[in-house]
């Protein structure tokens, strides 16, 4: 018979899955875009620079300033509630961006993609801190985080695959609507699926918040705790943040480059890229959370920023070869190091900012962290490459020069921000661990 420690422990793990499951949905339609940047710009007449705005800056600019006070309410109300709410606003909007006609419909139709998507990562992060033991929450959020990877990687497989049996077929003719392009059934079908999967999430039990946790902390108790930190909440926010727009450039115009620069059509790209991303990006993000509980089981409290510099310094030489290189093989063979060190860092990075504030603001903290890597990664990764592409080298073939100076100036950055960080974090760490204030 299961006993009730075996029961808790599977429930645990299966709000961990379904959580991960609703990071996996947010991504394949974030990420989506990038596959389809070819019949996008050929149908709404736009160019890079365009394009670039509606895989970042529309979404990242309503994603960031919807986060801050969805998640004070997801420190004082129902987070699940929160979370079904975000999953189906954001899939309605999904399947409305295979609506548009216009550049201005799509544009707004990212729009709420973002602020649906906004209620989701700040009330999960808080939902597992208060249903994971302490000592297996990096873990836990780096599962939740390989979202990230296991998402972006089925954007491009799935959407490699309805592509290619779309497009074989020629435009879908639905009733009121018309005909659909092929890039338009993958949002409308994507959409849907959205809106069916936030059914399941009402299986998640809201759980019960520690004492610490169940008053309402006042505002400006959270701005005395965030000025505290201000040192290694700023190197940590930063330094991650650069990471995140190297990881955003990449996952924004890698494709492209391949398209362009060596002759891959895009069922190719969501083939190998998407293989990739799925299982090397997952080993990453999941890999680096059980080095981080490992090496602070051993008694290092700056492990979740230390893998984060690691990540960086690494990532340079690999970039590098991976846009340098000529044959498919060896472009393969560089794509796995570098999606692999893009995605270690952000399990560890969300787990990090739950270590060094106190448990009342667990969510708003969160979204703070949210706000600045998606603006400075999301809003500004995608639309620098763009920018140097179209006005620097004016040569869509010269994407890969692009990435390759935007991703080494920010990893060169974030290594900087993240190794001054290290002391004060560490500070900060012992400050929460002896349950001081801040």
């Amino acid at each position: 018979m299961i006993n009730q420690s075996e029961r808790s422990r599977a429930y645990v793990w299966f709000v961990v899955a379904l959580l991960t499951l609703a990071y996996v949905l947010s991504f394949v339609d974030r990420q989506i875009l990038s596959l389809l940047v070819g019949p996008i710009r050929r149908d709404l007449g736009i160019g890079d620079t365009q394009m670039s705005l509606l895989m970042g800056l529309s979404f990242a600019l309503f994603y960031t300033v919807c986060g801050i006070p969805l998640a004070r309410w997801a420190d004082t109300r129902s987070r699940r509630g929160l979370i079904v709410f975000g999953v189906l606003a954001w899939s309605l909007a999904t399947a409305a961006c295979g609506l548009a006609q216009h550049y201005a419909q799509m544009f707004l139709a990212r729009i709420g993609v973002g602020v649906g998507e906004a209620a989701l990562s700040p009330a999960a992060y808080s939902l597992i801190a208060d249903t994971v033991p302490q000592q297996q929450r990096a873990t836990a959020i780096s599962i939740y985080s390989m979202g990230i990877s296991l998402g972006s990687g089925i954007a491009y497989l799935l959407g490699g695959l309805i592509i290619e049996f779309a497009s074989a077929r020629g435009d879908l003719v639905l009733p009121l609507l018309g005909a659909i392009r092929p890039w338009q059934t993958v949002f409308l079908v994507l959409g849907g699926i959205g809106v069916l999967f936030a059914l399941l999430l009402l299986a998640i039990r809201e759980p019960p918040r520690s004492a610490e946790r169940a008053a309402r902390l006042p505002f400006a108790a959270v701005l005395a705790e965030l000025r505290a930190n201000k040192r290694v909440l700023a190197a940590h926010h930063f330094g991650f943040g650069l990471i995140a727009l190297a990881s955003y450039a990449g996952s924004a115009w890698l494709p492209s480059f391949f398209i362009r620069v060596h002759g891959w059509s895009p069922a190719k790209v969501g083939m190998i890229y998407g293989v990739v991303v799925t299982i090397f990006g997952v080993l990453g993000v999941v890999g680096a959370g059980a080095i981080a509980d490992r090496l602070q089981r051993r008694g290092v409290s700056d492990a979740t920023m230390r893998l984060g510099l690691w990540s960086a310094l690494l990532a340079i030489p690999c970039v590098i070869a991976l846009l340098r290189v000529h044959s498919d093989v060896a472009a393969t063979f560089w794509l796995i190091p570098v999606v692999l060190l893009m995605a270690a860092p952000f399990g560890v990075a969300a787990a990090g900012v739950q270590e060094i504030v106190p448990p009342a603001m667990r969510a708003q903290a969160s979204a703070i962290y949210l706000f600045v890597i998606n603006l400075v990664g999301l809003g500004l990764g995608p639309t620098c490459v763009a920018v140097l592409t179209e006005t620097v080298f004016a040569d869509d073939r010269a994407v890969g020069q692009s990435l390759m100076i935007v991703c080494v100036i920010a990893f060169a950055g974030a290594a900087a921000l993240l190794g001054w960080g290290l002391a004060p974090f560490r500070l900060s760490y012992a400050r929460q661990a002896a349950g001081r204030p801040g």
